[in-house]
């Protein structure tokens, strides 16, 4: 007998009833997630794939960095820009952001 200390008694366990219940929350929360980040980056990174494929001599693209120019020769894995008359730069296929419309490099 401990007068202080009071002695500790088992209780049965209230959340052991539904495994399936318990687990709804984590799955739906996966699902949720899948919906709404990683499918429509999966659909934005195949888009991008099927634009740097179609790449062509005479595009009017702008690049990851900002820089807007003519593609004058394409390789495998790199292209090469005209960014101004005489002036070129390589780079990689993969840093095309987008495709411009046939004519803005004049306006800019």
């Amino acid at each position: 007998m401990n007068f202080f200390i009071s002695d500790a008694w088992a209780q049965s366990a209230a959340g052991t009833g539904d495994i399936m219940l318990s687990l709804l929350f984590p799955i739906g929360l996966i699902v949720v997630l899948y919906f709404l980040m990683i499918r429509p980056q999966i659909k934005r990174q195949k888009e991008h794939s099927k634009m740097v494929a179609n790449l062509a001599k005479g595009d009017e693209v702008v690049t990851l960095g900002g820089i807007a120019g003519r593609i004058v020769d394409l390789g495998e894995s790199f292209a090469q820009l005209e960014v101004a008359e005489g002036v070129n730069v390589k780079i990689r296929r993969q840093a095309v952001e987008a495709v411009m419309p046939k004519g803005s490099m004049k306006e800019l």
